[in-house]
């Protein structure tokens, strides 16, 4: 978001999290860009409808989405719930549609705009133990290749990234459920091959090219 604003966009902040969201639209503001803030639960499609409602009243017609949220739910297949395997889905993928269905009716009138979905490497790489999050995921690819072709001639691009290990709160939350996090964090540092994390830098750079 920060990233975007540097280039003069204008930036909605779509989070669940009140605190986290606003602060970083503020931040925006502070430096003179143009910002605000939406509580959004992107499992609920209501209440993504209404997150683009209020920016088409406020900053117009979106240009870009991108579709960002995920949350992390891993379990033995056998003995994962119900409840979980709904969970995982909702923000992971279903979030994802909805942000795409809500936002591409705008895009197809101007025929023009740009949307970029975070998928993950779980979604070309199995890594045991994580189930279903990488089901999910490969979900986000099949989904935004098939949006592609569809939307590709009326002058929309949707394209998808996969990150690996990448510096943010929630990898902080992964090792810190580790008996030793500062090893498990310095043994998957090793296995990367540029030897650490990824950071969310070069990754907003990614995204905003891809919208460029």
């Amino acid at each position: 978001a920060i990233r975007f604003a540097e280039e003069g966009a204008k930036v909605i902040i779509a989070d669940i999290n009140p605190e986290t969201g606003k602060k970083i639209s503020n931040d925006i503001k502070g430096k003179s860009g143009k910002s605000f803030f939406v509580e959004t639960d992107v499992s609920n499609l209501d209440s993504v409808k209404n997150m683009v409602e209020e920016t088409v009243k406020s900053f117009g017609s979106p240009d870009v989405l991108i579709n960002n949220a995920g949350i992390n739910v891993f379990n033995e297949p056998l003995k994962m719930s119900k409840e979980e395997w709904k969970r995982a889905f909702s923000v992971d993928l279903d979030g994802v549609w909805f942000g795409c269905q809500c936002v591409l009716p705008y895009m197809v009138e101007k025929k023009k705009g740009a949307i970029v979905n975070l998928a993950s490497v779980h979604a070309i790489q199995i890594i045991p133990n994580c189930f279903p999050y990488p089901v999910a995921k490969h979900g986000v690819i099949g989904l935004t290749k098939a949006l592609a072709v569809d939307y590709a001639d009326k002058g929309i691009k949707i394209n998808a990234i996969s990150p690996g290990y990448t510096e943010t709160p929630i990898l902080d939350r992964f090792f810190s459920t580790k008996p030793d996090p500062i090893a498990a964090r310095k043994e998957a540092s090793e296995r990367q091959p540029i030897k650490r994390m990824g950071t969310t830098l070069e990754i907003a750079n990614t995204i905003l090219f891809m919208s460029s």
